[in-house]
């Protein structure tokens, strides 16, 4: 049915699409490192003017980090029912616009009660950007390469976390706190604004046009996007016609990437976000810049990650990578918590060097982005039928969210309550849970779309049926 935009060779096109796809994932990753960096300014004795608020210093910090995550979950959802529903060219560029208002408003907060509000803002725009870029990509890819494009969609994210390090150096170096971290803040609109005219003028997808819409002659158009020549010479519609029969088909598998994700994101944004308090009690600084510095060193590790799960996505499948990333996240995390030497719940040394257990818990970093970080953005992209495929992944994303705003919101209060130590058996149990639920996920890799997904299409041959084409 879609043979040609299948099996076209990686080309313009597709980068194309995942330029225009990517820049929303460069802003999350931005936003989840740089946000640290500004709870440090607001939380110490840097800014003068501006300070979070809370009689539970643990519960402002908490609220501030997680207000956007906590939209995120309502974003995902939204614009996942309503990319399937209305289309994906539809909504496309909204999400990018609301994330870019929020990242400026954001920007000149005067009040903590307003900061909340405009980072819910973005993170609602974050959140409707992850069903809908991830399906747009998937519907666009060819088979060989689909994997890839998707990984280097989500890629943007390490891209966007070494970027937050060097925002996050050079405005405290050069800028009064006050406006170093409104500085921080409004730089995470400009990759949204960048790609909102694009994501507007982008066709609706090929297998939406054709397989939901009924509109070959629009399928066929959008395809030329990745393959001048393309024809689209059979078409069809998805028998799923149902929200009901989705969910009747495709729950255990909702199951299995919502799940995994949720685990994922407590280990992600919780050592994420929490980056500088935990690499302080390996090794200590001085100065700000330090201290940003050491935070930022596990973000570095991670960026080479992200590349080798591209490199290697369509090689050892989705499957073996995911395994592979919670296995080694789990081991880390245990050794790690093996080498503290701890009184009470306070790192006073290591049996190894300091430096080598810093790198070891940087280390977690490159598992975590080489696999499930990167795979359960891919997998819900690829395994859900196509009318309802924005829903699935959005549903599947929301439930990563939840996981991340449950451990970006206690995660504080748990490490000065419990410890570090305490924390990194917590991590790695999540994580080993997470390699027991990937067992159980579907390798989409060398499928085509409508194969991994098990989605079953009536066709029709064009020459001898007629062009079905809503007019």
């Amino acid at each position: 049915m879609f043979d040609d935009s299948n099996s076209a060779g990686l080309n313009m096109g597709h980068l194309k699409v995942w330029f225009t796809a990517g820049m929303g994932f460069f802003t999350d990753a931005y936003d989840l490192f740089i946000i640290g960096i500004v709870l440090i300014l607001l939380e110490g004795n840097y800014s003068t003017t501006f300070h979070v608020s809370g009689g539970n210093a643990y519960v402002g910090a908490g609220l501030l980090a997680s207000s956007a995550i906590i939209a995120a979950v309502f974003g995902q959802l939204t614009f996942g029912r309503l990319a399937d529903k209305l289309g994906r060219k539809a909504v496309y560029g909204i999400e990018a616009a609301m994330l870019a208002i929020g990242a400026i408003l954001s920007a000149f907060a005067t009040s903590y009660i307003e900061l909340l509000i405009f980072r819910f803002l973005l993170g609602f725009g974050i959140g409707g950007d992850y069903p809908v870029s991830a399906t747009i990509m998937s519907e666009y890819a060819n088979i060989k390469d689909r994997g890839k494009l998707l990984a280097l969609v989500f890629a943007n994210q390490g891209i966007g976390s070494v970027v937050a390090i060097v925002v996050g150096i050079v405005s405290v170096a050069t800028l009064p706190a006050d406006l170093a971290w409104r500085f921080m803040l409004g730089f995470g609109a400009i990759p949204a604004l960048a790609v909102i005219y694009m994501r507007r003028k982008l066709p609706e997808t090929p297998r939406y046009s054709a397989l939901v819409k009924g509109n070959n002659s629009e399928a066929e158009r959008a395809m030329k996007v990745v393959n001048p020549d393309a024809e689209l010479k059979v078409t069809g519609k998805t028998r799923t016609t149902t929200l009901m029969s989705f969910f009747s088909n495709y729950w255990k598998m909702l199951i299995v990437t919502g799940g995994s994700w949720f685990l994922l994101d407590m280990a992600f944004y919780g050592t994420g976000l929490y980056s500088g308090p935990i690499t302080s009690q390996f090794i200590p600084s001085s100065t700000l810049t330090g201290e940003i510095i050491l935070a930022g060193m596990p973000f570095l590790v991670g960026f080479f990650g992200y590349f080798t799960s591209v490199a290697t996505m369509d090689r050892l499948g989705r499957k073996k990578i995911q395994l592979l990333g919670f296995f080694m996240m789990g081991l880390i995390y245990l050794v790690l918590a093996s080498v503290m030497i701890t009184k009470g719940t306070k790192v006073t040394g290591f049996t190894i060097p300091a430096s080598v257990a810093l790198v070891l818990y940087s280390l977690s970093f490159f598992f975590i982005d080489f696999g499930p970080n990167t795979t359960t953005f891919v997998t819900p992209a690829e395994l859900y039928p196509v009318k309802f495929r924005t829903t699935g992944h959005g549903i599947s994303a929301a439930a990563g969210k939840v996981g991340a705003a449950i451990t970006t919101f206690t995660f504080a209060g748990l490490i000065g309550s419990v410890g570090i130590k305490s924390m990194m058996v917590l991590l790695a149990v999540t994580s080993l849970a997470g390699f027991g639920l990937s067992l159980f996920l579907k390798e989409g890799k060398d499928l085509s779309l409508e194969s991994a997904s098990n989605d079953r299409i009536d066709t029709k041959d064009i020459s001898t049926a007629g062009d079905m084409s809503v007019k």
